[in-house]
């Protein structure tokens, strides 16, 4: 019998310059705002974005430690204008998990 190597997962390399683009803006609901009790921030993501990806551009953006990224698709939402039925934009989510200590302000104080 031959052992079967397993090649790493290749991952896409970033310019460092590009990484501001891949986060699309913060979610603030209900649900994000009780995540922040937890440590944990939700993000609108570019759906190409991978997680190392994500984990670069809020490590980069915001100067915390990120210890996990979890991702989720959304699923596509019919949209009708008059007669026309058409799809909302394909967008992708991510839940970030910080380092205890650590805290994103997403709203500054005025």
């Amino acid at each position: 019998m031959t052992k079967i190597k397993h090649t790493p997962k290749t991952q896409t390399k970033i310019n460092p310059r590009d990484l501001a683009d891949l986060i699309i803006k913060p979610i603030v609901t209900e649900k994000a705002t009780r995540l922040l009790e937890e440590n944990k921030y939700v993000f609108n993501v570019n759906p190409k974005a991978t997680k190392p990806d994500i984990k670069a551009a809020i490590e980069a953006l915001f100067d915390v430690t990120v210890i996990q990224v979890n991702t989720f698709h959304l699923a596509p939402k019919k949209k009708r204008v008059g007669r026309f039925l058409g799809y909302k934009p394909h967008y992708k989510r991510a839940i970030v998990t910080l380092q205890e200590g650590d805290s994103i302000i997403l709203f500054p104080e005025v």
